[in-house]
């Protein structure tokens, strides 16, 4: 395995292997084995090469589903997943251009538009759940999404300052040296460590009937957290010049790039809003909630 997540530099980096072509090796692949490594390349691109083909393999079902039923809420965030996807099968295949001094402000464009499309969808739906009216149709759904594309714009912004504005390598992969990137990216791993923890906390505290009533949000939150904890805990190592950081940042990403879609699909898009008792069975626990049902269970 560490042959496979082994840090990657810049070309402009003196100390790259990657500008020295005896170091290459020669492999089947594009360029961007070349510049990642022939499995590291296959292991992103393949999950997301075959999310795309289910999802488009389903879409005809899901679409009658959705409009057939009218509902506002599902056309929104299936429209939010394509788009997300398609970012993310983009970016999976044009690794390339991370490696290329001359696809350098592409390739960050590329970023910036795919880690903010799967970002947006993971706050809105969370946020979404989180406030627990799946009955205000069209004007809860764009009150939320105001919300989440506010935060997204202030993480888009920042970005856009610490790349083009203090050169700061945020997407292109340069070694445990550069302290200011892993400095950025220990903080904005730290957000969503300690928000999907406070979420944890709340299940387990006295206030847990204000969470949604489905095991599987709570697997998901659970999930969420460790991978968020973990990219933390590998963006300080990284900070502080351990090699591990690095190896341990670059899992994390190759993980959520490949596999996290898939998985928000499973356990909502296809969980959640494709069951048809889903309103009914939350409208049901709202009611009991309402009338004191659970206040016994906290004294």
């Amino acid at each position: 395995m560490g042959t496979i997540l082994q840090p990657v530099y810049s070309v402009s980096d003196p100390l790259s292997p990657i500008g020295t072509p005896d170091k290459r090796g020669f492999t089947a692949f594009t360029s961007a084995s070349d510049c990642h490594g022939m499995w590291y390349s296959a292991l992103l691109v393949a999950p997301s090469v075959l999310f795309v083909i289910y999802l488009a393999t389903s879409a005809i079902k899901n679409m009658k589903r959705f409009f057939v039923g009218r509902s506002f809420i599902m056309i929104s965030y299936y429209a939010l997943l394509w788009i997300a996807t398609l970012l993310n099968l983009a970016w999976c295949s044009l690794q390339a251009w991370e490696c290329s001094p001359e696809k350098e402000f592409l390739w960050n464009i590329l970023s910036l538009f795919t880690s903010s499309g799967m970002l947006f969808l993971e706050i809105s739906l969370v946020a979404f759940l989180l406030k627990g009216n799946y009955s205000g149709g069209m004007e809860a759904m764009f009150h939320n999404l105001i919300i989440s594309g506010t935060l997204v714009g202030v993480d888009v912004l920042l970005k856009v300052v610490y790349v083009f504005g203090f050169g700061i390598p945020l997407f292109i992969r340069v070694g445990s040296s550069h302290w200011a990137k892993w400095g950025v990216w220990t903080i904005h791993k730290l957000l969503p460590t300690a928000a999907y923890g406070f979420i944890l906390f709340v299940h387990f505290s006295k206030w847990r009937d204000k969470l949604p009533p489905r095991p599987s949000f709570y697997n998901y939150i659970a999930v969420m957290f460790f991978v968020s904890a973990l990219a933390f805990f590998a963006s300080a190592l990284a900070a502080f010049g351990v090699e591990f950081g690095i190896w341990l940042y670059n899992f994390t990403l190759l993980s959520y790039h490949s596999m996290y879609l898939p998985f928000l699909y499973a356990t909502f898009l296809a969980d959640f809003f494709q069951e048809e008792d889903f309103l009914l069975e939350n409208a049901y626990y709202s009611e009991m909630r309402d009338a004191g049902f659970f206040d016994s269970e906290w004294d």
